[in-house]
């Protein structure tokens, strides 16, 4: 085995190393690992400052230039139109908040002309109906008046007539009067005293 791996050796053209020579390169591999280990962060190493500063402004340029022509145009194009949707909203509001008060006036104007409309017509209804009762009423009255008028007529009449009987009864009362007091009838003269007496 052994002269197998020296013969492989020879073929390539590397001696084999020695054992201990392995170690120590093993432990120089170490070292040189653990001294790259200990120089702690690459922030703080000096050496690659320069390296570190031109990545830095590299990304920094980068980044200013998508915000300048990308992320800031774009912002600003949606604040715009926020701001003229707001400024729209607004004048709408206030568009409509004058037409509703346009509104209001007209309607509260209208309601004052049908009031005043009723009232008048109320009014021209109460003076209609109060002048159609007084000529009922002239009516009425001229009728009883009419009425009143025969009834005092025909009343007069009828105490015209009765009186009239009265003289009547009176005169045939003192004939029958005189008749049974005297046994005879009394005369024309007498009864015309007795009616004036």
């Amino acid at each position: 085995m052994a002269m197998q791996s020296h013969e492989d050796a020879a073929a390539t053209g590397h001696e084999p190393a020695a054992p201990g020579h392995e170690a120590g390169a093993a432990g120089a591999h170490e070292g040189a690992a653990g001294g790259h280990e200990s120089s702690g962060l690459p922030q703080f190493d000096f050496s690659q400052w320069p390296g570190q500063i031109a990545w830095f402004l590299i990304m920094f340029f980068v980044v200013m230039a998508f915000m300048r022509f990308f992320a800031t145009p774009k912002l600003g194009g949606t604040i715009e139109a926020r701001d003229g949707k707001i400024a729209g909203d607004i004048a709408d509001a206030r568009r409509m908040k004058d037409e509703a008060d346009t509104q209001a006036q007209t309607a509260a104007a209208e309601t004052t002309q049908a009031h005043a409309r009723a009232r008048k017509v109320a009014a021209d209804a109460r003076a209609k109906g109060q002048a159609e009762i007084a000529a009922r009423l002239a009516e009425e009255e001229a009728k009883l008046a009419v009425i009143a008028s025969e009834a005092e007529a025909r009343i007069a009449k009828a105490r015209d007539a009765a009186m009239a009987n009265v003289a009547t009864i009176g005169r045939e009362t003192a004939q029958a009067i005189v008749a049974k007091l005297t046994g005879k009838a009394a005369t024309p003269a007498e009864l015309a005293a007795v009616a004036k007496g």
